[in-house]
């Protein structure tokens, strides 16, 4: 069912969303030096994601990201501190459908619980705003991130076989999971 806000859908997503001690606020140019710190964390982290966001090429990548119209990106905070990004992709208001991706903790805030309240945040608001659908792509290496998806009952769809090439060069296999609206409803502590 879709939503009855006037607003287009764009409006509606990139919105700051706030549970506890996590916020998740629309990125701007003003966190670039916070998050090219906190990408800085993990400068090996990058070479299974299709992007590099690590010192050498933060500042190119930052600015494709705040250039990509079809991205609405989050920067991550926890107690006011910048710990990471993640954003909605894919986003497509005829088919109510949406990724959740470009997601990145520093590893000092993996194996909390901010993962699970970002995506909750972020699933739940997606929902509210009259997605029916949400997609998660990962690198078929990306095994961590497989089980954070699976944790929070997307369900695996299959392989797209060297569905793209990342900066790298590496020509990427990449799980696709999905999570519905009646799924996420009906799922037991959400």
């Amino acid at each position: 069912m879709m939503t009855t806000n006037p607003l287009p859908l764009r409006d509606r997503l990139l919105v700051p969303l706030h549970a506890g001690a996590v916020t998740l606020t629309p990125l701007t140019p003003a966190h670039r030096d916070a998050l090219r710190a906190a990408c800085a964390a993990d400068s090996e982290i990058w070479q299974i994601y299709p992007t590099n966001y690590g010192p050498a090429a933060f500042d190119t990548s930052f600015d494709a990201l705040m250039a990509n119209r079809s991205r609405l990106p989050f920067a991550v905070l926890r107690e006011e501190s910048l710990v990471g990004m993640t954003a909605y992709l894919r986003i497509e208001e005829s088919a109510q459908t949406l990724e959740i991706g470009n997601s990145y903790i520093m590893p000092e805030e993996r194996g909390t619980a901010l993962n699970g309240t970002m995506k909750r945040l972020m699933i739940d608001h997606a929902f509210a705003s009259g997605i029916r659908r949400i997609e998660f792509r990962i690198d078929a290496r990306n095994t961590r991130s497989q089980a954070a998806v699976r944790k929070i009952g997307a369900q695996p769809e299959g392989m797209l076989r060297a569905e793209r090439i990342t900066w790298t060069g590496h020509v990427r296999d990449t799980m696709l999971f999905s999570l519905l609206r009646e799924d996420w409803e009906s799922a037991p502590g959400r």
